[in-house]
């Protein structure tokens, strides 16, 4: 019985100094055999003591953190992403980047698609093939609207599944981080997947980011894990730089009644009680379906449109944004 307990308390310890990483704390409590009894384990401690533990905590995870280091030639790092799939996250990191350019030709701006089991971006910009290696054995990114591209759609076949363990894919991300020539680029627009796994936190761990844009549709559902992926980049101090409204009401073409299909006005209330800027609304409409199937975003195949307006407002709001708050 006393190994048991001695072995018991081992595994308390070290699953409440790791579970600080992400998340909620242990709760050791779920935990208690229902023989416990009052000469055992205690877990009940003083305010001071509570404030050691965590304080031991922190410094733990200080050591066990890999050091960020910047990507070469790359000046800023924005992620792009999304609590659930679906909302239109890829389809707005790429008019993201043409709006960053569009707002200002002298910017240099590339994508990296980090959706390793669901690769986007090979379509959204209208790119097929497999890169060429440099001299110095480093993938060269395809390019299209001026945007370098990189992504694992253009290192497997257009409609193999993906079915990798997750070391595969840190190994993965780690190569389009760190094999890629990117030249000199003023913002790298990551297009994140969908949710708040060990693919955001090995990015978020590794190079410094100069901001988040979280994307969701005004849908309840969706919201809740908006707010999960804004927490989650709170918690490992990446900046969010606000939230993007997206298919925020839909047009009728023919009479132009407005509809708030997925809702009105929920990120807002979202952005407000994270007390973070609004940066944008994206509308639900045909054409942005449309130019993103035929790989010619609206930035680019539609410029005098309301829906590239749209795009090139979020994108000034994130400028702006990023200099209110340099990293």
């Amino acid at each position: 019985m006393v190994k048991l307990h001695d072995s018991y308390k081992r595994f308390l310890q070290i699953y409440t100094l790791s579970s600080n990483i992400i998340g909620t704390p242990l709760l050791a409590s779920r935990f208690v055999p229902a023989h416990q009894n009052r000469h055992e384990i205690r877990f009940k401690t003083s305010g001071a003591g509570e404030r050691a533990l965590q304080e031991r905590q922190r410094q733990h995870m200080a050591r066990g953190l890999p050091k960020q280091k910047p990507i070469a030639g790359v000046k800023e790092v924005i992620v792009v992403a999304s609590g659930k799939g679906g909302v239109g996250k890829s389809t707005t990191a790429v008019n993201l980047a043409l709006g960053l350019m569009a707002n200002d030709q002298s910017k240099s701006v590339g994508i990296l698609d980090a959706d390793v089991y669901g690769p986007s971006v090979p379509k959204l910009m209208n790119l097929k093939g497999n890169p060429e290696l440099t001299d110095k054995n480093l993938m060269r990114p395809l390019v299209n609207f001026g945007i370098p591209c990189m992504s694992m759609g253009f290192l497997v076949e257009e409609v193999a599944p993906i079915v990798w363990r997750g070391l595969m894919v840190m190994s993965a991300i780690e190569k389009l981080i760190r094999q890629v020539d990117w030249g000199n680029l003023d913002y790298l627009v990551i297009d994140m997947p969908p949710g708040t796994g060990d693919v955001q936190l090995s990015i978020t761990q590794n190079i410094p980011i100069a901001g988040a844009v979280i994307v969701s549709t005004p849908q309840d559902i969706a919201l809740l894990d908006a707010r999960r992926g804004a927490e989650m980049f709170r918690k490992v101090n990446v900046q969010v730089l606000g939230l993007v409204q997206n298919m925020s009401v839909f047009q009728c073409p023919k009479c132009n009644h407005q509809t708030h299909i997925f809702g009105s006005d929920g990120a807002k209330e979202l952005a407000q009680t994270l007390g973070v800027e609004m940066l944008g609304d994206i509308p639900l409409h045909l054409n942005i379906r449309e130019t993103s199937d035929k790989g010619q975003p609206m930035v680019v195949s539609s410029p005098d449109s309301p829906e590239a307006e749209a795009y090139r407002r979020v994108a000034a709001a994130v400028v702006r944004r990023l200099a209110e708050h340099p990293r």
